[in-house]
């Protein structure tokens, strides 16, 4: 039973918004970046201003019988933190990050809030030639893509972004603030280190293990007819898994690319590789297989290695992700090869009903090492993977393009067997969605955590159909 009786509203010294309020819509939309929002509708929103208001609200909701959802940064292509009959509890004033140096033998750690972003994050740590491996997108906040394990720059050598997690401080069902790391309650540190949106606590701050910021970092890319995918994605993935841990590569497939002097406008793949590196000659040498394609005569577009920065890499995956747009994606890990998912879903791609779609596809996105993949509910669920997004302008076309995004992974996955990764799956598609993006032990101990830390079920669990 939950206790009887209201909290005054006034404990909640955050503004809180009824739904009717004015101002209500305006934040229910503030709390999804995506223009594509969902109609849910939550019966109150509060924007916290600090951790104590945090723990004001949650007890708020739970006197009141409110079941919680959160948003840091609204990045969350499903729009997890829209459900109806609840409280949304918009984090997005949470924006603190600070750098504590090195003393002595202590390494340099960063504390964050969570709605501080990738981009943020950047600046602060290159000027003190320190890096984290952030999201790609530079606006997406830390809170939502750490909790879901985070599938960052450089993520094959530092592992997922949430190996580099070392303390969390959180809001507990009951109102509690506790500290969580692998030796003080180290179950809720295991759920917050990939649990996502089903996450049973409110984190209000993350403590950060760092890096020494990279020398050098290159990159380079090819760029082929679509037609050409097998070959391309074979030779590539070849060549990828054989560099070091410092090289990330990357597919792209993009349904409608610029002419060129060998081919005309059309559907196109291309194969992106960034050296992070220590030294600018070793950047170049770990780059060297891409210049030497077999088939290199037939790319429409080659780039050569070329200086980068973390800054510099985030303006052009800004560009694959522009605001103001409506978007739908969904993810799959496979056992089988990049040629044989590529492949399935290349015509598909090419006949996207927007030229904006795009399907991208790290190979091995995050280290397998097991040092990095110890104490977190996160893990990589097979030997591929990659995410297809639906990006378009016209709500009308809403439809058209949540279709053709489907019809996409029924082509990658006819058996529906296949995994997804909790941060970017279409978690609408099936019930089932949630619960294949862990390992069934995983999925387990998770159940578990949630009926432990939160049995009156005051957060929501995962969204669903």
């Amino acid at each position: 039973m939950r206790p009887p009786g209201p909290t005054p509203a006034a404990d909640i010294e955050g503004r809180l918004i009824r739904r009717g309020d004015p101002g209500y819509e305006k934040a229910r939309s503030a709390a999804v970046w995506n223009e594509r929002r969902p109609g849910r509708f939550p019966e109150a929103i509060v924007r916290a201003a600090s951790e104590a208001e945090v723990a004001q609200a949650v007890t708020y909701a739970r006197a009141r019988g409110l079941q919680v959802s959160m948003c840091s940064g609204g990045h969350n292509w499903s729009g997890s933190s829209l459900r109806d009959r609840g409280l949304l509890l918009d984090l997005s004033a949470l924006r603190e990050c600070r750098v504590a140096p090195a003393t002595g033998t202590a390494p340099a750690t960063a504390t964050v809030e969570p709605a501080a972003t990738g981009q943020e994050l950047v600046a602060v740590l290159t000027p003190q030639d320190l890096a984290f491996p952030v999201g790609h997108c530079p606006t997406v906040a830390v809170g939502g893509f750490l909790l879901a394990g985070g599938l960052g720059w450089n993520s094959r050598a530092w592992g997922a972004s949430c190996a580099s997690v070392e303390e969390i401080r959180a809001v507990t069902a009951d109102g509690r603030t506790v500290v969580c790391s692998e030796t003080r309650n180290p179950d809720l540190f295991w759920a917050v280190r990939g649990a996502g949106p089903g996450v049973c606590a409110v984190v209000t701050r993350f403590r950060l293990a760092l890096h020494p910021h990279p020398a050098s970092i290159m990159a380079t890319s090819l760029t082929f007819p679509l037609a050409e995918v097998a070959r391309v994605a074979e030779w590539a993935e070849r060549v990828a898994r054989g560099l070091p841990p410092y090289v990330e590569t990357a597919f792209v497939l993009v349904p409608s690319g610029p002419p060129a002097d060998s081919a005309p406008a059309g559907p196109r793949i291309t194969v992106s590789a960034t050296a992070f590196a220590a030294t600018r000659s070793e950047a170049l040498r770990a780059l060297e297989p891409f210049a030497d394609c077999p088939f290199g005569e037939l790319a429409v577009a080659r780039h050569p290695p070329a200086p980068q920065s973390f800054a510099a890499l985030h303006e052009g995956a800004a560009a694959a992700w522009p605001p103001a747009h409506r978007y739908a994606a969904d993810t799959l890990w496979s056992q089988e090869s990049y040629a044989t998912q590529l492949t399935r879903i290349a015509d598909l791609l090419a006949r996207a009903p927007s030229g904006k779609s795009l399907v991208l596809a790290p190979v091995q996105p995050v280290s397998g090492h097991p040092a990095l993949l110890r104490n977190m509910a996160f893990s990589p669920l097979g030997a591929s993977y990659f995410v297809c997004y639906a990006v378009w302008d016209d709500p009308a076309d809403d439809e058209t393009h949540a279709r053709w995004l489907r019809e996409v992974m029924a082509a990658a996955d006819p058996q529906g067997d296949g995994f997804h990764f909790i941060a970017e799956t279409d978690l609408e598609a099936d019930a089932a969605r949630a619960r294949r993006s862990y390992t069934p032990a995983a999925w387990d101990r998770l159940q578990e955590i949630k009926a432990q830390w939160d049995p009156e079920n005051v957060f929501h669990s995962y969204l669903a159909p």
